[in-house]
């Protein structure tokens, strides 16, 4: 701590009007050491006035009469350690308050130790806090880049949400999912309200730009899909018109009883609805709910007088059920003129016995088939077997054979008298394969 200089008997500035008088507050003990160390910057003289020396000079800072010079000094003192007090808290607090809360803090107390009613080292306490002011700048500093990074990245955040749109607007019609489509889009403008209030601020004209892009994009994409409705509205109604004269038709078909040509005009009905496309899924499904009763009815009342005549049909399927087991009865073929004449009155009283119910149709029928095919194919193979020329070609054969192996047989005598194992060999395979063909021959012949 300096040692104060000697004082002047007599100030240089013109004295302070003394204080009135009144009882002093209850105040909090000071720290005894900091307290003297303060009061060492300070006198009291013979008047009650107070004097601070303040760098080179000294100064008044008020007047105490009636007092001791310790009481005196301490009312200026105690002033003086808040001054301080309040610097030793901006050093604390610089980490945990912004830049901008450090500044004001900062102008103030400066405000306040230009000349203080204090009496202490006040030239030291400036110095620390324009210690403090350098660091509120090097943060300052900080805080401008931050900010500059930060206007920079929510220029690009907004750039994305603009070019997002853009191409949302950009999709061709035909291909968009327009409710996903717009509830994107609706995102994309909360995302941009959601910046423009909690967000970085970026520089104005670059904001107006993207939202003239974003504007833009909106109207495009709404222009679309007004006109892309409109014109689905169009089509959907020409489509539910179409249906509702194909419904005509099938109202008016419902009641026919011509079972063969109304069941093929009701396809072509159907091919024509598929055709026509789709209308709304609502007016669709109505539309559909009344074409599908008109079909119903008819095929409803076919099917009743297809169960009326399979009824009436019954006792033709047991007849032919009868005549199915006398048919089934000749088989196997081992006489085929006797199955031939056997099936011929069988087959006259089949066509006799009329219509059977559409469901046994096919298996009744099969089965006569069956036995039909049966005695054609018995009858085939016995042709073959007595076919002339079929024959004489075997015979023609037979002979070759029997006159190849007979020479054969004698080329293996001469092998075996010289001896040579291997024209023994070759001579006996030719023989043995002539043989062979000859019994296969042979085996057909008889059959």
């Amino acid at each position: 701590m300096p040692t104060p200089k000697a004082m002047p008997a007599k100030p240089s500035v013109a004295p302070v009007p003394a204080a009135a008088a009144a009882p002093a507050a209850p105040q909090p003990a000071l720290d005894p050491a900091l307290a003297a160390a303060a009061a060492a910057f300070g006198r009291v003289d013979e008047e009650g006035t107070v004097y601070v020396k303040d760098g080179d000079s000294e100064r008044i800072v008020g007047q105490f009469p009636g007092g001791s010079e310790e009481e005196a000094l301490g009312m200026y003192v105690r002033r003086y350690l808040d001054l301080a007090a309040q610097v030793a808290l901006l050093e604390t607090r610089l980490s945990h308050i912004t830049p901008k809360e450090a500044g004001q803090t900062h102008r103030k107390l400066t405000e306040q130790l230009a000349e203080p009613a204090a009496v202490g080292d006040l030239p030291a306490l400036r110095e620390r806090l324009a210690a403090v002011e350098q660091v509120i700048e090097v943060e300052r500093e900080k805080a401008r880049v931050a900010r500059a990074e930060a206007k920079a990245e929510a220029l690009v955040e907004r750039t994305a949400l603009i070019e997002r749109a853009e191409g949302i607007a950009a999709q061709n019609p035909a291909n968009t999912r327009w409710k996903a489509s717009g509830e994107e889009m609706r995102g994309l403008l909360d995302s941009w309200k959601k910046a423009q209030r909690s967000g970085p601020r970026i520089d104005k004209p670059d904001e107006d730009a993207l939202w003239k892009r974003f504007s833009a994009a909106r109207t495009q994409f709404d222009k679309q899909r007004k006109a892309f409705f409109h014109e689905l509205d169009a089509s959907q109604d020409e489509v539910r018109r179409a249906k509702e004269k194909l419904i005509t038709r099938a109202e008016e078909l419902s009641g026919s009883t011509d079972w063969g040509p109304t069941s093929g005009a009701y396809r072509d009905l159907m091919d024509q609805w598929k055709a026509a496309g789709r209308a709304s899924k609502k007016v669709d499904d109505e539309l559909w709910h009344r074409f599908r009763t008109a079909q119903q009815r008819f095929f409803d009342n076919r099917t009743a007088a297809n169960a009326a005549i399979d009824k009436e049909y019954e006792g033709n399927l047991e007849v032919k059920l009868e005549i199915l087991t006398k048919a089934e009865a000749l088989l196997p073929i081992t006489d085929v003129e006797a199955a031939k004449n056997a099936l011929r009155p069988l087959q006259d009283q089949w066509e006799e016995a009329g219509k059977v119910p559409r469901a046994d149709i096919q298996r009744v029928e099969g089965r006569m088939r069956a036995v039909e095919k049966a005695i054609r194919d018995a009858e085939a193979e016995r042709w073959n077997r007595s076919d002339p020329e079929k024959k004489a070609r075997a015979d023609g054969m037979l002979a070759q054979l029997e006159d190849a192996i007979a020479g054969l047989e004698e080329d293996l005598e001469k092998a075996r008298a010289t001896g040579d194992d291997k024209k023994i060999a070759t001579a006996q395979e030719a023989l043995d394969a002539r043989r062979s063909w000859l019994a296969q021959i042979q085996a057909s012949a008889d059959a």
